[in-house]
């Protein structure tokens, strides 16, 4: 294993370290217990956001801290869910008097431990709202979950939820939203590779050198199938056929295409992929009308993409369209 770290368990600490002093202007970073929140928040009146789930999957969560997002992300160690207490001391830390929304991943340490966190803060007179975000369509009922797995249709979640709090949306608007996008959005991953999670210092699955997993979770779960390497465009279809079969599509209804790459995935071929995804909705007559690409949901060094689509409508685009301004993802400011 070659990675650049110290101690494997001080990875998180001095991450988060690291990337609140890198952007100091949008975030400050909390270590005892550990989270990151908008280096404004509280705002009062506003809505408070938070998300989190374990670390690994960077930029998600902390890089999307920021103006037109989340108040606040909470880290926990790799591939593992953070504990309640820096769940609830986050949003305390974001509770502006009109309550505060959990965007929760559908894992099962996630769902269970943000539960209590939401208990724990209600009775200390913070009224909390959580939605789940289950997107995937590879598999139901995982080894890290019941039911479907939270990927990165999160990122689209977060973003437009995080809009309609900024314009002032009370809480159960901003949930309404939050629930509505997790409704209209589907994802697909493959895997060309495994990835090694620091403290175990071993892939967390083999792959032949001439296999892919197809339905690839974030955490090295397995998909829906093991096949030959075949050609990006094949795979392509493999992965957007399995999100249209689940959520088809009239001719001229509008998407969003995100691709997102696992985490060592060249955007050259980010970009190969996007072409046959977006080539096949316009034979669908759908009319891509916004587009993401990069490495937004990661599964650390793992090489690899997912697909996800938005079935988009006019006040969703209007939110996308929204300005934000975080680590990750910044545009309108």
């Amino acid at each position: 294993m070659k990675k650049l770290i110290n101690d494997p368990k001080n990875v998180v600490a001095e991450a988060v370290s690291g990337f609140a002093q890198a952007h100091s202007d949008i975030v400050r970073a909390e270590l005892d217990p550990v989270f990151v929140v908008r280096a404004d928040a509280p705002r009062s009146g506003k809505v408070g956001i938070v998300s989190g789930g374990g670390s690994g999957h960077e930029p998600l969560h902390a890089g999307f801290v920021g103006f037109g997002m989340l108040d606040a992300a909470v880290p926990g160690p790799v591939f593992t869910s953070p504990t309640p207490d820096p769940i609830v001391a986050a949003t305390k830390a974001v509770d502006g008097g009109a309550g505060v929304l959990h965007i929760v991943k559908n894992y099962t340490g996630d769902v269970l431990n943000f539960e209590t966190a939401a208990d724990l803060a209600g009775a200390e007179g913070i009224e909390v709202v959580s939605v789940i975000v289950d997107d995937d369509v590879a598999v139901k009922d995982s080894l890290y979950t019941a039911g479907r797995r939270g990927v990165a249709g999160t990122v689209l979640v977060e973003k437009i939820a995080g809009a309609a709090a900024e314009r002032g949306d009370n809480l159960a608007a901003v949930a309404a939203v939050a629930a509505t996008v997790n409704s209209r959005v589907r994802t697909m991953g493959v895997a060309l590779t495994p990835c090694v999670v620091p403290h175990a210092g071993e892939p967390s699955f083999t792959l032949a050198d001439d296999e892919i997993e197809i339905g690839i979770g974030i955490h090295g779960e397995p998909g829906r199938e093991r096949i030959k390497l075949e050609p990006a465009d094949a795979i392509v279809d493999r992965l957007l056929g399995a999100i249209l079969e689940d959520m088809p599509f009239e001719a001229g209804e509008e998407a969003l295409l995100l691709v997102n790459g696992m985490g060592g995935t060249p955007q050259v071929e980010l970009y190969i992929v996007y072409r046959r995804a977006a080539e096949l909705l316009a034979e669908r007559g759908v009319k891509v009308t916004r587009s993401l690409v990069g490495n937004f949901t990661t599964s650390l060094e793992m090489q690899g993409a997912s697909i996800s689509v938005l079935k988009l409508d006019a006040e969703l685009t209007e939110l996308w369209d929204a300005p934000v301004q975080t680590a990750a993802l910044r545009w309108g400011r």
